[in-house]
């Protein structure tokens, strides 16, 4: 085994490091205040192939590999989790599955200019009552002639208010539970699609999310994903299977973010005439955090390098989301501790981290729900 990364790695990890610097981090505070992402990054980033790092560059990805995106996320998120969030949604949630499972003609009017920068893509799954258990939805997509007829309320959709479309999930056929959901591309300004107001978040408040309403939002039978037949709850686990994968890189570099910066605070404050890192309180918890963000990059890698070359690998899926989550809201909350009184100040840039961070193990399937995805893959 090779835990080297190779040269082509390196030199894409410094240049998008070099491009949030540049481009990214001074709109980030701005952006938090106002709760508004800098829509204007995209189209940069597009120019780059950074939003399709992995994706074919017959759709104008990079063509890169797995780690290579893992990488890209890593960066961005050292940065701003919130940005990073809405970035997922165009990087993955809102690509992926027409990339694996869409036709040519939705990959061309969609995933080329998402990939572009062009448009902005959104996911629209979870509800007020169904979110891990994606099978509890209750929004319907009904066939009439040439057309199918959304009806259903979703909430929590990251993108939502700035999208320019989403990926409707709803159930085509609700006698056959999972093998009757199927996903949609809805077009924003299409009547019966309506988004609702601008979410008021603890954290990730840059990432702009809102409720989508479909009522009687009629689609052309071409703006499904697949077919009827085939169903879409396969496409849904690989979509979040891929999206718990990146979850490692996202917690990575967030968790990178705090340690660097508490260890240029800790260097620096000073209590009882010396510099508190001379404490040996002080550099065990370094050690510790230090610690976790190894491993954390670790598995997170080898479940990419599993998924590049088509393994199964729901099981280490599940082991990235659960852990690196967890770890990282600890690593958090160990650098606000040795910031003491100055980390809980707003003017401080490592509460925002700590207040982002809290989402992880939320998002995209709780913590409590790896723990049953792990234990029915290990035959329990």
């Amino acid at each position: 085994m090779d835990f080297k990364l190779s040269k082509e790695h390196v030199l894409t990890q410094r240049a998008v490091r070099d491009f949030c610097k540049k481009e990214i981090a001074p709109l980030v505070e701005k952006g938090e205040e106002d709760g508004k992402f800098p829509v204007q990054i995209l189209s940069k980033m597009g120019e780059l192939g950074y939003l399709g790092a992995s994706f074919p560059e017959e759709y104008g990805g990079s063509g890169a590999d797995k780690i290579t995106e893992c990488l890209f996320i890593d960066e961005i998120h050292q940065v701003s989790a919130g940005v990073g969030g809405a970035l997922l949604v165009q990087l993955g949630l809102g690509t992926f599955p027409i990339l694996k499972y869409g036709s040519e003609e939705q990959k061309e009017k969609y995933l080329r200019p998402a990939i572009s920068g062009e448009k902005i893509a959104s996911f629209s799954l979870t509800e007020s009552d169904a979110g891990s258990d994606a099978a509890s939805i209750q929004a319907t997509a009904v066939r009439d002639g040439d057309s199918y007829i959304l009806n259903g309320s979703k909430i929590f959709i990251t993108n939502g208010p700035i999208c320019d479309y989403t990926i409707f999930v709803g159930y085509t056929d609700t006698a056959r539970r999972h093998h009757g959901i199927n996903l949609f591309i809805v077009e924003d300004g299409t009547p019966g699609f309506t988004k609702g107001p601008k979410m008021d978040k603890v954290g990730l408040r840059i990432a702009e999310t809102s409720e989508m309403v479909f009522d009687n939002c009629r689609v052309p039978a071409s703006a499904i994903i697949g077919s009827e037949d085939e169903g879409g709850f396969e496409q849904l686990e690989e979509t979040l299977r891929w999206g718990r994968i990146v979850y490692g890189a996202r917690c990575a570099g967030l968790s990178q973010a705090v340690y660097d910066m508490t260890v240029d605070y800790v260097k620096k404050r000073v209590a009882f005439g010396r510099p508190i890192i001379k404490n040996q309180v002080v550099r065990f918890r370094l050690a510790e955090m230090a610690m976790y963000i190894d491993i954390i990059r670790t598995i997170t890698y080898k479940a990419a390098w599993m998924h590049e070359q088509g393994l199964p690998c729901a099981k280490e899926a599940s082991y990235v989301k659960l852990f690196s989550t967890e770890a990282a809201q600890k690593i958090a909350d160990m650098g606000m501790q040795l910031h003491g009184g100055a980390g809980y100040m707003m003017e401080t840039p490592i509460q925002r981290f700590w207040r982002d961070a809290r989402a992880f193990t939320i998002t995209e399937g709780t913590s409590e729900i790896q723990h049953m995805v792990i234990a029915k893959e290990l035959g329990f």
